[in-house]
């Protein structure tokens, strides 16, 4: 597995405890789901962001004749 693909599981690991951390502490139920959804895109978004900026670009090499 690529370095990418391994960032962009633990940032969904990380996401998946403070959303059972929330939700734990009645914070979510307090909340609206509407805002819920809104926020759990924009942390997946972010995690998307974060993992295709830290990955390495791969450098392909020109042969000249």
């Amino acid at each position: 597995m690529r370095f990418i693909h391994l960032f962009l599981v633990g940032y969904v690991i990380l996401a998946l405890g403070v959303g059972l951390a929330l939700w734990q502490t009645g914070v979510l139920s307090r909340a609206a789901p509407i805002w819920i959804g809104i926020g759990a895109l924009v942390a997946i978004g972010v995690g998307i962001m974060l993992s295709v900026s830290s990955g390495k670009p791969a450098i392909s090499e020109e042969t000249r004749p």
